[in-house]
């Protein structure tokens, strides 16, 4: 969307370990341009994103249950390994209901970097006993999570396969924005494309070609769209500049 033994190139920047009401450790990365952002170990949830002015980007349900085995309702869920309900899974996956581990050491990441300095850390995701028996897939999941000094946010997820049998699976940000309100919104770079439409038995059409608006309800999955979308919100005067690499669809 543009401390000992933890990962990150600092430059002013700080990555530390709270609890949350549950007990359950969160990261809390800050930048060096005073912006930030709280991961949960539960689900690798990005839970808040806020600006150098202590506004919150993200928004979170107030029917929200904060406890295991729920899912937070807000924030950036990871769909893995099923993105909706298109398979044999649980909505999206089990992937945001496990509890993730903070990596130490992790490999490499081949990722694009600015000039500015960021502050990441790298939470890793391994199936248990109960995860194989629905899904017999042995995988290694890594989720870097970057803030730079200028307030982007960046993930960066990678697959490892641990056996030798293929898989297929689909992954997914399922990211809850916090806006105006939702006849202030427009969406730019979907125009043209093909989408499914899940309030019409997922039948597929073409989008005419205009900027998207919201008068009703919409539930809709974009195909093979460009590597770039904007949000704006004229009640807020915001725009959210969404940048992706290797995820060709987006939902809305």
């Amino acid at each position: 969307m543009n401390p000992s033994g933890l990962s990150g190139d600092q430059r002013g920047g700080s990555v530390d370990v709270v609890k949350d009401r549950n007990g359950i450790d969160q990261v809390l990365l800050r930048s060096s341009g005073g912006f930030s952002a709280r991961v949960s170990l539960y689900g690798g949830q990005v839970r808040s994103w806020m600006t150098d002015r202590g506004e919150e980007l993200l928004f979170t349900s107030s029917k929200a249950v904060f406890k295991p085995p729920k899912a937070v309702r807000g924030g950036i869920q990871i769909g893995f390994p099923q993105f909706g309900n298109r398979g044999t899974l649980e909505q999206h996956g089990f992937a945001r209901n496990k509890l993730w581990v903070i990596e130490k050491n992790p490999p490499p990441f081949m990722i694009r970097t600015d000039s500015d300095g960021k502050t990441f850390i790298d939470l890793l995701l391994k199936p248990s006993d109960e995860d194989l028996k629905v899904w017999p897939h042995s995988f290694e999941l890594r989720l870097r999570v970057c803030l730079g000094a200028n307030g982007n946010l960046s993930l960066i997820p990678r697959v490892r396969n641990m056996n030798c049998k293929p898989f297929s699976f689909s992954f997914a940000f399922h990211t809850y924005f916090s806006i105006s309100d939702i006849g202030e919104v427009r969406i730019e770079g979907l125009e043209t494309r093909d989408y499914f439409d899940n309030l019409c038995q997922r039948e597929r059409f073409t989008d005419q070609g205009n900027s998207l608006t919201f008068e009703s309800e919409v539930d809709r999955v974009y195909l093979d769209t460009s590597s770039k979308v904007a949000i704006l919100d004229h009640g807020k005067k915001r725009t959210f500049i969404i940048q992706k690499e290797g995820l060709p669809d987006v939902g809305r």
